[in-house]
């Protein structure tokens, strides 16, 4: 249910018996001891996909629960050691991962999850694929941590990608809260594909993407001052080119559609391409209308 007025809505952290992801587990711990915020460590047992005698399917879902009170407990044991005096309890519930993660953002601050780095066939047919079924559908943001570590930059630098849609609006929003929150730097990024706009010479086409990009930052630098802002028009493929400015940042952050795609895509290519190709946590960021 939702959050009600004045509580504190938590971090949603998904366990995964088969991968736990302690790297992602303290990413989540760390965001909610930043935030001042509890953490929920869920693990989702999934609805039997073939049936199965009476027996054999309450044998088989004990066993399931069993590993993911295993994986709960790895998880817990995380958490406390880095962060021993956090608010945080676990939750086993039974249903699809997917859609037991997105009833949990209804009522989350953000949801967090580890990466099983599945290719694209495997997202469609496996009932444990969940970075993309949730960033796509996901009622608060979503990160997506990597395992391992990739290698942060010093100073540390987080990237938005921003493309003027009003996915991207909510997407710098986040963007410098993050950034500030950690007192990085924040790199505006607009990435334009030639053949789109082949219709003007080159020169113009930077300057007017320039302008729109300083257009979409407007504003937010007054409420977080301390926030370094910077703006960078880049020719070439949106998912390379933010995943290479991002090599070394603390994440990347885009909205979850933005222009172009097909009618009915519920996660834009963009933030669907950097949760295979970006090493930095994923942010994905859903346009809520107020």
């Amino acid at each position: 249910m939702p959050a009600e007025a004045g509580e504190r809505r938590p971090i949603v952290f998904g366990v995964d018996a088969a991968r736990p992801g302690p790297m992602a587990a303290v990413w989540a711990a760390d965001e909610a001891e930043r935030r001042g915020l509890p953490l929920r460590l869920v693990h989702a047992v999934p609805v039997m996909t073939r049936e199965l005698r009476a027996f054999e399917e309450a044998r088989y879902r004990k066993a399931l629960r069993e590993l993911g009170d295993e994986a709960l407990d790895k998880a817990s044991a995380v958490v406390r050691e880095r962060h021993p005096d956090l608010d945080a309890v676990t939750s086993v519930v039974d249903g699809n991962p997917g859609q037991v993660l997105c009833r949990e953002s209804s009522h989350a601050e953000l949801v967090v999850l580890g990466s099983r780095r599945m290719g694209r066939l495997e997202e469609i047919l496996s009932t444990y694929s969940v970075a993309v079924p949730v960033s796509a559908q996901a009622a608060c943001p979503v990160v997506v941590v990597r395992d391992p570590e990739h290698v942060t930059q010093d100073p540390p630098y987080v990237v938005v990608g921003v493309d003027g849609s009003r996915s991207s609006a909510a997407a710098v929003d986040f963007a410098f809260d993050f950034a500030s929150r950690r007192g990085a730097a924040l790199r505006a990024v607009w990435v334009w594909q030639s053949q789109l706009i082949a219709s003007i010479d080159e020169h113009t086409a930077v300057q007017t993407l320039r302008r729109q990009l300083s257009e979409s930052t407007a504003g937010r630098s007054g409420a977080h001052p301390d926030v370094a802002l910077t703006h960078e028009v880049i020719r070439g493929h949106p998912v390379e080119e933010l995943a290479k400015a991002a090599e070394h940042a603390l994440a990347v952050v885009v909205g979850r559609r933005g222009h172009g795609g097909f009618t009915g895509m519920r996660l834009g290519s963009v933030p669907h391409g950097l949760l295979h190709r970006a090493h930095c946590p994923v942010v994905t960021v859903p346009w809520l209308p107020s």
